[in-house]
């Protein structure tokens, strides 16, 4: 495995990480995946994303399991980002989307159904 490359911004940032179980179901897992790729995610939701502040969004999966890391400047407020991207245009019909995979109530927002991290261990650099 060969990592994957940050993005560098020329400014300070600070990261949040999510993780949310899908269905365990091959098919299911294989058209969450597909309908997260380039070709298939919605242009609208990746500029929502964008237009609350948020730098970058990685989604990573092992299994059923979903992991999301999210890099925002460090006076990124993430309660207020949230709420206002909950109104943009085709959030809540993409929250309802993909629900069907993540096996929650369809009208539940983003940040109802990903489960906050907490980081444990750095390298204390």
């Amino acid at each position: 495995m060969n990592g994957y490359r940050r993005k560098e911004y020329g400014f300070p940032v600070k990261r949040y990480c999510q993780i949310i179980e899908i269905k365990d179901d091959r098919q299911m897992i294989d058209e969450y995946i597909n309908c997260h790729s380039k070709e298939n995610s919605w242009a609208e939701i990746r500029d929502g994303i964008k237009s609350v502040g948020i730098l970058e969004m990685e989604l990573f999966i092992s299994d059923n399991k979903v992991v999301m890391i999210v890099e925002a400047p460090v006076d990124f407020d993430w309660d207020r980002a949230m709420q206002r991207l909950a109104t943009l245009p085709r959030q809540s019909e993409w929250e309802e989307y993909v629900s069907k995979y993540q096996g929650c109530f369809s009208t539940a927002t983003s940040d109802q159904k990903w489960n906050m991290m907490k980081r444990i261990f750095h390298l204390y650099e």
